[in-house]
């Protein structure tokens, strides 16, 4: 008996998800749902159907991407141990990022639905967000330092998602230390593994795990 992630391979709160438990090796029952076509056993939860979503193996749901990273760090207790500065920096990213940055983020993705101001001027407000990054990232390898922390899971899949507007764009940009952190992240196994293809689960399936 595993828990059981609903997750959507493209969703940055689901890859922010599976990445901190690939990260803290929490082995999962993984169900990829198509978000237009959302399986009875998510819709019989009640409730939000959104992804990620986490049942444990005590059927505690755990219905939001943090949720779900809170519990996998509780249950890996030595895991990723953080000094109180720390987890206020993460707290700060977080907030930014969430909410923040993906505002903006969602009206540059879909600046079709938001005629009131142009693409490009939703982007130049996503930008703030680059700065910020950008100017940490130029001193050290990533935000917390010079390791990977989950501060970085937490962030780089919006990043991730805000590069995929235009790729070109995002590519040539002045943003050097940005392009070079998300790169990394992105080059390295871990990221292959949290964007494995799964075909859409089907209450038939044998059950499928990750990592």
């Amino acid at each position: 008996m595993f828990p059981i992630l609903y997750s959507f391979r493209r969703c940055p709160y689901a890859i922010r998800a599976r990445y901190a438990l690939s990260l803290l090796n929490i082995k999962v029952e993984i169900r990829e749902v198509v978000l237009r076509n959302k399986p009875e056993a998510l819709l019989r939860l009640g409730g939000r159907s959104s992804v990620p979503q986490m049942i444990c193996e005590q059927g505690v749901r755990y219905p939001e991407s943090m949720d779900i990273i809170r519990w996998a760090m509780a249950r890996k207790q030595n895991a990723n141990i953080y000094s109180k500065p720390q987890e206020r920096e993460i707290a700060a990213w977080l907030f930014q990022t969430d909410h923040r940055f993906k505002f903006w983020l969602d009206k540059y993705k879909y600046a079709d639905r938001h005629p009131d101001f142009s693409q490009e001027y939703y982007r130049s407000q996503g930008e703030r967000f680059l700065r910020r990054l950008e100017s940490k990232l130029s001193k050290q390898a990533f935000l917390l330092g010079d390791e990977m922390s989950m501060a970085d899971v937490l962030v780089f899949p919006f990043i991730r998602q805000f590069r995929g507007v235009d790729n070109t764009w995002f590519d040539q940009s002045q943003y050097t230390s940005v392009k070079l952190w998300l790169n990394q992240i992105i080059e390295d196994k871990t990221f292959e593994k949290v964007m494995i293809k799964l075909p859409p689960w089907q209450e038939v399936d044998e059950p499928r795990y990750f990592p």
